[in-house]
């Protein structure tokens, strides 16, 4: 292959491996500016949440009480979209969603050390195939 091409190839290929990275990295990943970007766009600020979601995080923080028996199990992050950490670390929470006779999709999942003081929440509307993480001061 001639060089030029050579070269050409490896920047393709090197392109399209960081466009089919999993969306965990934009939470993994620290440093460059371009990977800020891709986090920031992954950050949902708390007053950007539907209404039901601001109530379940205010419920999270003071130890609820929560509408469904499921809310506050352990979430093993299965899909590993959010960053790897111990089993119990993450805990998920129902976001009622208005109109659906079920717990619906949207969930917020929190981990941390302290259950009523999480480090970090992430919100997810479409039953863990995406998750954004909350900013509070947002």
């Amino acid at each position: 292959m001639p060089r030029n091409l050579s070269g050409l190839f490896l920047a393709v290929a090197t392109t399209l491996t960081l466009l089919v990275a999993p969306p965990a990295e934009a939470f993994t990943r620290q440093g460059s500016a371009e990977s800020q970007q891709a986090q920031d766009q992954q950050v949902i600020g708390l007053s950007e949440l539907p209404v039901q979601a601001q109530d379940v995080h205010r419920r999270i923080h003071e130890g609820g009480p929560f509408r469904y028996s499921k809310d506050g199990s352990v979430f093993g992050n299965r899909e590993r979209l959010l960053p790897r950490r111990p089993r119990g670390f993450y805990r998920e929470y129902t976001v009622p969603t208005p109109g659906e006779r079920d717990r619906g999709a949207r969930r917020i999942v929190c981990g941390g050390k302290e259950v009523r003081q999480p480090e970090t929440c992430f919100y997810t509307r479409d039953h863990y195939a995406s998750f954004r993480q909350i900013d509070p001061r947002r």
